[in-house]
């Protein structure tokens, strides 16, 4: 049996040499790469391939798989959406995503990001480069005095509904398809409006599914209490930007925290060497203000997560390889 593996960094590789270790009768190829149209050909002679990548899985590539004879595909990552899911069935290839690599990850960084808004540590660490380590007018909020709406309680969602209620906080929940548990605890309101509108922090941890596309825009906004507070790790697209911007501006929203931005293919995960060569002028808008958080992709990046990604989607991979299913085989 020969898996090979795309895109691996040097954080992943030790996780992956030991699902290696632990499995002697799999070879196993590690290649830097990312699996594009120039890369494909390693995969001649394999059986399976492992990926993960924000760069689209493209007809060509998926087609060139499909040639070699390879029908295993797994993702290191949650999303397929960048997968061309009619050439996928085309060349009759199995996907597989890590649905679940680290709820906590993703959960945790979102409430660090609503504590540093509340507490405004930008402001403060910026007035303290500069040699300013007053107090006024930067005077805080408590989360236990909060009405957090968290919109979808999937795995991260739930996680999150956990971890702000140990502060004390209220929390509302939406989503279409409620969580018995927390059904039983009363915390769904029945529209996305409803939650908008009684929230203080609201934070998205929905899909990039084609109806959630840019459900943050400027009807919702105008929907939402006045001096809202947005978090978004889920997905960049859940968010039209330049809407997000004129909230900002008019003050209706207070701040904001994105781990994820909808133009960040290129952007994030790269050094551009300083603050000027960044390609992107909303995205530099976004960062000089002082209440605003932006971090470049990184909730799931924890020891904890990035293991689960690598050595989840081996297994499922070689589930793929040597019973023909996988229980994280996606529906494309």
């Amino acid at each position: 049996m020969k898996i090979i593996a795309y895109g691996i960094r040097d954080d992943e590789a030790p996780y992956l040499k030991d699902w290696e270790a632990q499995h002697p009768d799999v070879e196993v190829k590690s290649e830097s790469k990312l699996l594009d149209e120039d890369t494909v050909k390693e995969a001649e002679g394999f059986d399976g391939v492992v990926a993960y990548q924000q760069k689209p899985y493209t007809k060509a590539v998926l087609d060139q798989l499909g040639q070699y004879g390879i029908h295993a595909l797994s993702l290191r990552n949650v999303g397929v959406d960048n997968v061309d899911a009619d050439a996928a069935k085309a060349n009759d290839i199995h996907v597989t995503n890590v649905p679940a690599y680290s709820p906590s990850a993703i959960a945790e960084l979102a409430v660090t990001e609503m504590m540093r808004l509340l507490r405004n540590t930008k402001k403060f660490e910026d007035k303290m480069r500069h040699g300013d380590l007053t107090w006024a007018p930067d005077i805080a909020e408590e989360m236990n005095q909060q009405t957090v709406g968290v919109y979808a309680t999937g795995r991260i969602g739930r996680e999150v509904v956990k971890i702000v209620k140990g502060f004390g906080a209220k929390v509302i929940a939406y989503d279409p398809f409620p969580n018995p548990e927390l059904q039983k605890e009363g915390i769904y309101v029945d529209t996305p409006a409803e939650l908008y509108a009684n929230s203080d922090i609201l934070t998205l941890h929905a899909p990039a599914l084609k109806e959630n596309d840019h459900m943050i825009n400027d009807e919702t906004i105008g929907q939402m209490k006045p001096g809202i507070r947005i978090i978004n790790a889920a997905r960049g697209s859940l968010i039209d930007t330049d809407a997000l911007i004129r909230g900002l501006d008019s003050g209706k929203i207070a701040g904001a925290a994105l781990d994820v931005y909808e133009d960040e293919v290129g952007i994030f995960n790269t050094n551009f060497g300083s603050f000027d060569k960044i390609p992107d002028a909303r995205l530099k808008d976004l960062m000089k203000r002082d209440n605003v958080l932006i971090t470049p992709h990184i909730a799931f990046y924890t020891k904890v997560a990035v293991k689960n990604m690598v050595q989840f989607a081996m297994d499922a991979n070689l589930s793929l390889l040597t019973t023909g299913k996988s229980d994280k085989e996606v529906n494309l």
